[in-house]
């Protein structure tokens, strides 16, 4: 549910328009699960479905689009900032996002303020990972 919410608060953002294709298209689903979903968020008051015309975000809907976004944004800056290679951020959030509580996730936001309020944090975690990896690079393994 929370995939279909967020990709259709970034086509809204992106086109000002989502369609049933559109989203089967972005989440790589059949359109007629597609449209199941869509159904059941009408239901639950996430969006406005007219068939053939498009979706519409209702307020409670924005809100929560805008939250997940906010989410995907935050771990995305959070692997980044604790070092995770670049290629492996997008699949590791996807893999994490789902399964975090909201609380965890503002637990996150602070430890990212508390690493950006001085560049010495993140210089002494990289110093620490450098460490680690010359340990790594000396026939050791590690876990």
């Amino acid at each position: 549910m929370e995939d279909y919410i967020e990709s259709i608060y970034l086509l809204v953002q992106q086109k000002g328009y989502a369609r049933v294709s559109d989203i089967s298209d972005v989440l790589r689903i059949q359109r007629p699960a597609v449209s199941k979903m869509i159904q059941r968020l009408d239901q639950e008051k996430y969006l406005i479905y007219e068939k053939y015309r498009g979706i519409v975000l209702t307020k409670k809907g924005e809100k929560f689009g805008k939250r997940l976004l906010h989410r995907h944004k935050l771990l995305e800056r959070f692997l980044e900032t604790i070092g995770v290679h670049s290629e492996n951020i997008y699949s590791d959030v996807e893999g994490i996002e789902h399964h975090l509580s909201w609380d965890a996730i503002d637990r996150i936001d602070d430890l990212i303020q508390f690493f950006e309020e001085k560049e010495d944090r993140i210089k002494e975690l990289r110093d620490i990972q450098g460490k680690k990896n010359e340990h790594d690079h000396d026939g050791e393994i590690s876990f």
